[in-house]
């Protein structure tokens, strides 16, 4: 074994050392830094570049190293120390020659702990610049560098605000020296010698009075009187009452007088009647507040803001997401579904692919009762843009992927994982979560990874990334043509999908009939491939799942495609109502039972019974801010013979930006909200007018919006800056009735929910990943007892408006063809006139002319009236 020589200090460190007698340069090793935790950047850092080490510590080490401690040099000093810790400096500068020096003494390591602070230069060479010479060194002018302070200087200088006025008064020459008589004389009787300045009001500004000095005195009682008198010259004054008294006999002989007793009996029944009304009634109750409606005893009303109640942040996660989709668990309370994507624009994702590749793309499961582990995590090939639980079943899951590419989870074998734990009977409503300090200590800590069962076809799906995703009702199903059907599997089968592409598709869960019948070789080739934690609920799906058809939404005669963003069906479920959740919980139970989804090929031996009278039309936003109504159903084109997609019914372009909501009132089900760029826009389907609601540009760019789940005339909007509008239309319908800042980033998605009757959450996703969870209030979540018929009676309004300025606008096309034709037909009247019709308009301007020049020679006097006559005869 190898033990190192222990080093003393050379003559050059001791000649550095010299002015510092009690300095003592040390090597200290990283075992030495480690045993003594001195540790470089760790425990002794620029900050605080020392360490106290015990003696005892030191004498220790001897025992066990001996001459191979790093304190060996210097262990007579430490022998010799009187205290009973040394201190140990870190020479990061190798100032004394090593990584470390010791101070010996008690006194030098008092003066290095309790030392001022002085710069570095004035450190190093204050033992050599003496204290008596003192160097003049004059100052140098330098350029004027301006800090703003010329405005403060120029609002501070004294100005002048009147205009001087220059008198010269002059006399003449003669005048001076003349003897001067002074004498009295009466101003008024003497002319010129007296001039009256009256005061008068200038109109030209008004004089606002700032402060007033008033004189008061104490008085016993203090009398006002005004009336209607306009004083032109008012005047500084002061007048002073005394009260009034009477006397005693005066006060005996006016209680006495016939007056007082006549106006007492007079007036003394109307008092009594009075005092009687005043103990039968309250004649000073607020009559407006007995109409209101009843307060409850849960929450204030008048507290209109969004409360915080919890957020959620991926802290393991190393990149930088921004939240793209939310979606409430539809049985589980108090459990939601995240879906974030790295915040790159698709140059960046080009450029750091390879990275982005080593990194999982996640849905991420949060719990009420865990805000810092997620429950599960949904894996997939690529970000997911857009996700929604089947309301068959909420163990299915379809997401939306940037590649586009439709991903399906099944985590019925997690079920159990992401239950709460509820009250009383398996019946019970009721929940209650269990709070964090009450959880296991490594119950919730390693999250569970789950690993998606089917995946479509890059070759037949989109091209780009998917905008939206819906899973259609289970009361029907659509065929390659876009004809409906009823349901013969009685579950959701059916997705429908747009995408960035310009195309919509809509795609079966279902196994399609094959054509050639595959070999059994294969078959079990596949079935082996199957990992052990991937169920086969959708392994037929996987990799070969294309879409049931799909449609281009045109411009017409342009080779160009709309761009869709966000859909909405006609007939989509209102799945936040009551009952419908109640539909929903039992199918979950009875999936629990016997999973219909695990033999989807028993209905398709069911015959399609056609539905008559079912609207095959849809709303959809495009990215150049169009609202598009539109039909599903395919056509044949006339020419070719060929399958092609209907031609838009309407479309509006009222949006200056993307839409990025679509949304179905769940109160009135031909109500929509679509909302992008600045501004918001409500319409009726089958009003083909145009919208029944348009706000105006907004402060900053809308960027997600949602119904309210229980008022039918609240809705929320999302701002870029981290704003929440809260619109009331029966309070305002030009402006939103709140706005109230939620983060610093923009809000990237909005989704409320009704956890009971008495509590109500929104949740808001932003920019930076963070999920915020908010309480609505109760003014925004109960709604007064005729809200729906009021605003349904607002909404039959505004068709009546758009409808009565429709009937205007044809009017005034209408008045305008007329009087353009009459402007016609006046300069065709002129065109037609005959030569005799001109000649006689033109002799009868001739005289009017002549007698138009007759009179005037007769005013002017060149011509007399017998003149005239003969001037006319000629």
């Amino acid at each position: 074994v190898w033990i190192p020589a222990p080093t003393f200090p050379t003559p050059k460190e001791r000649k550095m050392a010299a002015g510092h007698p009690e300095i003592y340069p040390l090597v200290l090793t990283t075992q030495t830094q480690e045993l003594f935790k001195c540790q470089i950047d760790e425990d002794v850092t620029d900050e605080q570049p020392y360490k106290l080490i015990k003696k005892e510590d030191i004498f220790a080490d001897f025992r066990n190293r001996a001459a191979v401690s790093d304190f060996y040099p210097v262990k007579k000093v430490i022998q010799e120390y009187p205290g009973d810790e040394l201190l140990v400096v870190y020479d990061k500068d190798f100032k004394y020659g090593h990584n470390f020096y010791l101070i010996g003494t008690e006194e030098g390591k008092e003066n290095y702990l309790n030392a001022p602070e002085l710069p570095e230069e004035q450190e190093e060479y204050k033992e050599y610049i003496p204290e008596d010479i003192y160097v003049y060194k004059p100052p140098i002018s330098k350029p004027w560098v301006s800090l703003g302070s010329e405005k403060e200087i120029e609002e501070e200088s004294v100005k002048e605000s009147t205009k001087q006025i220059t008198y010269m008064i002059s006399r003449k020459r003669n005048e001076f020296g003349a003897p001067i008589k002074f004498s009295d004389q009466n101003a008024s009787s003497v002319k010129d010698a007296y001039i009256e300045c009256t005061a008068y009001p200038d109109h030209h500004f008004t004089l606002k009075q700032l402060e007033k000095d008033v004189g008061m005195q104490v008085i016993p009682k203090v009398k006002d009187i005004s009336t209607q008198t306009r004083w032109t010259y008012p005047k500084n004054a002061t007048t002073q009452y005394y009260p009034r008294e009477l006397s005693e006999e005066e006060k005996e002989t006016f209680e006495q007088s016939k007056p007082l007793s006549d106006f007492l009996n007079n007036t003394s029944i109307n008092v009594e009647i009075a005092l009687q009304q005043n103990e039968i009634m309250n004649t000073f109750i607020d009559d407006w507040k007995c109409l209101a409606e009843e307060e409850s005893t849960f929450g204030d009303k008048t507290d209109t803001h969004l409360k915080e109640y919890q957020s959620f942040t991926d802290l393991h996660s190393l990149t930088e997401k921004m939240v793209t989709s939310v979606s409430w668990h539809p049985t589980v309370y108090g459990l939601i579904a995240v879906s974030v994507a790295v915040r790159l624009s698709f140059e960046e994702r080009v450029h750091f692919s390879g990275k982005l590749l080593l990194q999982p793309s996640l849905i991420l499961f949060w719990s009420f009762s865990d805000p810092i582990h997620p429950q599960l995590m949904l894996e997939s090939p690529d970000d997911i843009f857009c996700f929604k639980f089947c309301p068959s079943d909420p163990n299915i899951i379809a997401g939306g992927c940037i590649n586009g590419q439709i991903v399906m989870w099944d985590i019925s074998a997690h079920a159990d994982r992401i239950e709460n734990i509820k009250t009383g009977g398996s019946r019970s409503k009721k929940v209650t979560l269990k709070p964090m300090f009450l959880l296991e200590p490594d119950s919730n800590k390693e999250a569970t990874y789950i690993r998606h069962c089917a995946v479509s076809s890059i070759e037949s799906g989109h091209k780009k990334v998917i905008t939206d995703i819906h899973w259609l009702p289970d009361t029907f199903e659509i065929n390659r043509l876009g004809a409906v059907f009823e349901n013969r599997n009685g579950i959701c089968c059916q997705l429908v999908t747009c995408s960035a592409d310009c195309t919509v598709c809509f795609w079966d869960i279902r196994p399609q009939k094959s054509l050639t019948p595959q070999p059994i070789e294969k078959k079990k080739e596949e079935h082996i491939e199957i990992p052990l934690d991937v169920p086969s609920t959708f392994l037929h799906l996987d990799l070969s799942w294309k879409p049931l058809t799909k449609l281009r939404l045109s411009k017409g005669e342009t080779s160009l495609d709309h761009c869709p963003t966000k859909i909405s069906l006609s007939e989509d479920d209102l799945l936040y109502n009551t009952q419908d959740k109640i539909l929903t919980q039992s199918k979950a139970v009875n999936a629990e039972e016997i999973n219909p989804y695990h033999n989807l090929e028993a209905g398709l031996a069911n015959q399609l019974k056609p539905i008559e009278d079912f609207c095959t039309k849809f709303f959809a936003g495009t990215e150049e801010g169009g609202v598009i109504y539109t039909d599903w159903k395919m056509e044949r084109d006339p020419e070719t013979g060929r399958l092609m997609t209907k031609k838009p019914v309407s479309l509006y372009t009222v949006h200056d930006g993307a839409v990025h909501t679509v949304q179905r009132s769940p109160f009135y089900k031909d109500i929509i909200l679509t909302i992008g760029g600045w501004n918001v826009a409500i319409w009726k389907e089958g009003v083909m007018i145009g919208p029944l609601l348009q706000s105006s540009c907004a402060p900053k760019r809308y960027t997600a919006g949602h119904w309210s789940l229980t008022r039918p005339g609240v809705f929320y909007v999302g701002r870029e800056d981290g704003y929440i509008d809260i619109w009331d239309l029966l309070e305002k319908t030009h402006e939103p009735a709140l706005s109230q800042s939620i983060c610093i980033t923009m809000i990237t998605y909005i989704k409320p929910w009704t956890f009971s009757a008495k509590q109500q959450f929104i949740a808001i996703g932003d920019y930076y990943g963070t999920l915020h969870i908010l309480e609505i209030p109760w003014t925004l979540s109960h709604p007064s007892t005729n809200e729906v018929s009021s605003m349904n009676h607002y909404f039959e309004r505004e068709v009546k408006h758009l409808e009565y300025v429709e009937q205007r606008k044809k009017i005034r096309e209408q008045e305008k063809k007329e009087m353009e034709l009459e402007l016609e037909k006046k300069k065709v009247k002129t065109y037609q006139k005959s030569k005799e019709q001109l000649e006689a308009e033109l002799k009868m301007d001739y005289e009017s002319y002549l007698e138009l020049e007759k009179s005037i020679l007769i005013n002017l006097g060149f011509i007399k009236v017998r003149e005239t006559m003969s001037f006319l005869d000629l």
